[in-house]
């Protein structure tokens, strides 16, 4: 059965396209390119999410020891990844195929006009059948600046985007049931849900040149899915490998897709990291916010303010044991839930239609 997806985010790890001496595998980015060609040609929109840059720098430049490691990927990321985006611009053009360059930082996620400007800009991308190729601009991102890596920043892209897949290449087959080096391991071939706990089974290791180990992508597959997007986690170095992942002829990893949250809904998800507010319910409002009908958050439901946020913000909800029930986007700012906690009959702190719930 072939995957019939008409947007598609493939995300390549550093380690598909690094060699082992940690210099750019030019041949495994020339097949690759040929293969999003071949997807394109079936009139498919693909968002290419591309490690690399460190390594491409590496391979142009020696850098004396004396300098730290957050300044020698500095110089590595901002010389990379003008070789990286030519690279991939030289191989497109064979196929006339236009490619762009989106350099992104967490902060570009922080509100919702950022969000939209981005949005805005990689769907006239789209429109005009450009491949845009994103990347987290290692540049001015360091330390708490950074996504843990691009597993996070090509799913918070497929929630932008409303696409209907993530392929995740990495350098193994998927996600095993153990340790990928054991011959007992299998590959899981498909996960529904978020039931599954990865941690007791997935290697915590990372590959050699990548930031983001099986459990993040574990992690992340499973957010991205339960908002309504399939996700493939698939081994990159393979012949064919995108090509057959959509023909489903090769083993892989695949997260079934929960049914579809609206837009605004997904942008919340992915903002958790960044919500300003912290606001306590009491058990009432939680057992009413997580039913089966839907609820928005009133001032009576409220029995604190842990942290204060301005009208517009994301805020965070936990329950009496500060446990996390969900995120929203606050009505009005917490001075004024302040002066109606607890109240009956006031306006709603979060509406339904912009409020995420967890679970």
């Amino acid at each position: 059965m072939a995957y019939n997806y008409q947007r598609i985010i493939i995300k390549i790890g550093s380690n598909v396209i690094t060699q082992k001496d940690g210099l750019p595998d030019l041949n495994r980015i020339t097949h690759l390119v040929e293969q999003i060609a071949k997807i394109k040609k079936q009139g498919k929109e693909v968002i290419l999410v591309s490690s690399g840059a460190v390594a491409s720098g590496r391979s142009l430049i020696n850098i004396s020891e004396k300098y730290d490691a957050i300044a020698t990927r500095q110089l590595f990321a901002s010389i990379g990844q003008v070789k990286l985006i030519n690279t991939y611009a030289y191989e497109f053009e064979k196929y006339n195929i236009l490619c762009s360059q989106v350099l992104v930082t967490k902060e570009d996620f922080r509100d919702r006009l950022h969000y939209l400007n981005m949005k805005n800009c990689l769907k006239i991308l789209l429109q005009h059948h450009v491949v845009p190729v994103v990347n987290e601009n290692d540049v001015v991102s360091v330390t708490e600046l950074m996504f843990t890596d691009n597993d996070e920043l090509a799913g918070l892209i497929a929630s932008m985007l409303n696409a209907q897949a993530l392929i995740v290449l990495t350098n193994v087959d998927g996600i095993y049931d153990g340790d990928p080096d054991n011959d007992s391991a299998k590959v899981i071939e498909e996960v529904s849900g978020t039931t599954l706990d990865f941690s007791s089974f997935v290697s915590s290791g990372r590959s050699q040149f990548g930031r983001g180990g099986m459990i993040t992508k574990s992690t992340m597959a499973q957010k991205v899915a339960q908002l309504g997007i399939a996700v493939h986690i698939a081994n990159g170095t393979k012949e064919n490998i995108l090509v057959d992942v959509l023909d489903d002829k090769a083993p892989h990893t695949y997260f079934i897709p929960n049914r579809s949250a609206s837009g605004k809904k997904k942008w919340i998800a992915h903002a958790g990291n960044y919500a300003k507010g912290i606001v306590q319910v009491n058990e009432g409002a939680k057992a009413a916010l997580t039913s089966a009908k839907a609820s928005s958050l009133l001032p009576v439901g409220v029995i604190n303010i842990l942290s204060d946020f301005k009208k517009g913000e994301i805020i965070k909800l936990v329950d009496e044991n500060n446990k996390p029930i969900g995120l929203g986007i606050a009505e009005y700012g917490s001075d004024k839930a302040a002066e109606m906690m607890g109240q009956k009959n006031q306006k709603a702190l979060v509406h339904y239609d912009y409020l995420y719930l967890e679970s």
